[in-house]
């Protein structure tokens, strides 16, 4: 029996077949199809439990207490989107249905059938105070910030756990109360997720000495107020095939200054450019870091651009990995007002 063979059970069965069903599935549900392979429903065990409760024998038949109207995706559906559509319907299952109807593949929020997770973990910054974002929060860590209805660190914890991060630190400090009770140990978020509490503020950087242990590949570190859809994966195999010590994520930066710029020396014009346009790639807080830069860390504040700084001087490869994709930073008011929409 193959993994899908295992998630279904025929339209003509009893509720006992179904039960058996549910229970070789072992995650409290299965797909209904017909001879031809075709999806006709969904069966939860709660859908078990009503239909003896209202007095259904086991022999009775199985069609009439399943969910012929059902959420569903198609094989084009991402798996960022997938556990979007998980978390706002609250659903731990969707079956992928292809254009005649067939099952494809079904995704379960623990794991998804098929898809390969990555060996990486990943570290987001989540113990800043915010402080350019007051009153905001005054009494809610920046992090939680919701946009688009969903606070700013499950969209990362979502993202991540969509290209394959299965082990998620969040590095807290600034009422981390509030992000260690929604959060929890990950498993509703389909992850692990741990904590690394700073006593004090030990910057961007500092905090990954509080890792329990190296990790074996490359670790992806990103700040906590980004609104982003950076392909993680294609930044991982940049640093893997440019046998980096170090990547950083950079943003092509567009800047049109609004006033004629005049160079000078010793007082006397030498040009007058007119408007001028100036084109730079700045840090957008996305990293990719391997082991042996990581023993260098000091538990100290420490800012993650001077790891970068040192491993250069001291003769290491860094790396640039241009983002083309749609990225914020949220840590000011403007920026959070354009991501809100406002």
């Amino acid at each position: 029996m193959n993994d899908m063979e295992r998630y279904c059970v025929q339209d003509g069965v009893t509720i006992l077949e179904g039960i058996e069903s549910i229970d070789r599935s072992d995650a409290g549900f299965s797909v209904v199809v017909d001879p031809g392979g075709k999806v006709k429903g969904v069966l939860t065990d709660g859908d078990i439990r009503r239909a003896l409760l209202a007095g259904y024998q086991l022999d009775s038949p199985l069609m009439p207490h399943v969910h012929t109207e059902f959420l569903s995706v198609s094989q084009e559906a991402t798996r960022v989107e997938v556990l979007d559509l998980m978390q706002a319907r609250k659903i731990r299952h969707v079956p992928v249905i292809g254009s005649s109807g067939e099952l494809k593949r079904i995704h379960l929020l623990s794991s998804i059938i098929g898809s390969n997770d990555l060996p990486n973990w990943a570290v987001i910054m989540a113990g800043g105070k915010g402080t350019r974002l007051r009153p905001l929060t005054e009494h809610l860590p920046k992090p939680m910030i919701k946009v688009a209805g969903r606070p700013i660190l499950e969209r990362l914890i979502l993202h991540l756990v969509g290209h394959g991060v299965k082990r998620i630190f969040l590095s807290v400090n600034y009422m981390s109360d509030m992000i260690e009770d929604h959060f929890k140990d990950g498993a509703d978020f389909g992850c692990s997720i741990e904590y690394l509490r700073e006593d004090e503020p030990l910057g961007t950087g500092g905090s990954l000495s509080l890792l329990p242990e190296l990790p074996s590949d490359p670790i992806l570190v990103m700040n906590g107020d980004l609104v982003m859809q950076v392909n993680l994966e294609r930044m991982l195999q940049f640093h893997h095939e440019g046998g980096y010590s170090a990547t950083m994520g950079v943003k092509p930066y567009h800047h049109e200054v609004p006033f004629g710029c005049v160079e000078t020396n010793k007082g006397k014009i030498i040009s007058i450019r007119e408007k001028p346009s100036i084109d730079r790639l700045i840090n957008a807080g996305v990293y990719a870091i391997s082991s042996e830069v990581l023993k260098a860390i000091p538990k100290a504040f420490y800012p993650i651009t001077e790891l970068f700084q040192q491993t250069v001087e001291k003769g290491g490869s860094c790396g640039a990995f241009v983002i083309d994709e749609d990225w914020m930073d949220v840590g000011r008011m403007d920026d959070l007002n354009k991501a809100q929409g406002h």
